[in-house]
């Protein structure tokens, strides 16, 4: 296990290192993961590189995105049905996030122009998202360069 602490608003990130697979745990502030989120999603992280620009990073990577923060923050993911809403079929499914308090989340809602409206929400688990290997590629990815960035602040 890697341990790296931090003075501020950040005191401690844990890095466990089992069979290959990366686990961040807490004490990141949300200011700081949304900040550091920007700068390590980009095209090869995406699930959909065609809609993916610079100006709008966060497009595509919800539940790579998702998944990291529950790692960091606990609670559960959200999943959003999209194939119903006028707008949005194209993107089929969102993810989002309900933290241990009871806040709901959406650390990738600005990839959104307007928000899609009436979005019914359901839990899903950590596993099922996971289960598809692209969305589990991407995500070991984004845990990489997290943890990188993380590494740059000390």
């Amino acid at each position: 296990m890697i341990t790296t602490w931090f003075c501020g608003r950040l005191t401690a990130v844990f890095l466990k290192i089992k069979n290959g697979e990366s686990e961040m745990k807490k004490n990141i502030s949300i200011e700081l993961f949304e900040k550091i989120i920007f700068s390590i999603c980009d095209d090869t992280t995406t699930q959909n590189q065609e809609g993916w620009t610079k100006g709008n990073p966060l497009w595509g990577h919800c539940a790579v995105i998702s998944l990291l923060a529950q790692d960091i923050f606990g609670g559960e993911l959200l999943r959003g049905d999209l194939t119903k809403i006028s707008g949005f079929e194209h993107m089929r499914s969102h993810y989002w996030n309900l933290l241990p308090d009871g806040t709901e989340m959406d650390f990738t809602r600005s990839q959104f122009g307007e928000y899609p409206p009436n979005l019914l929400r359901e839990i899903r688990r950590r596993d099922y998202v996971l289960s598809y290997p692209e969305t589990a590629k991407r995500y070991k990815e984004i845990v990489r360069r997290f943890y990188e960035h993380i590494k740059k602040l000390t």
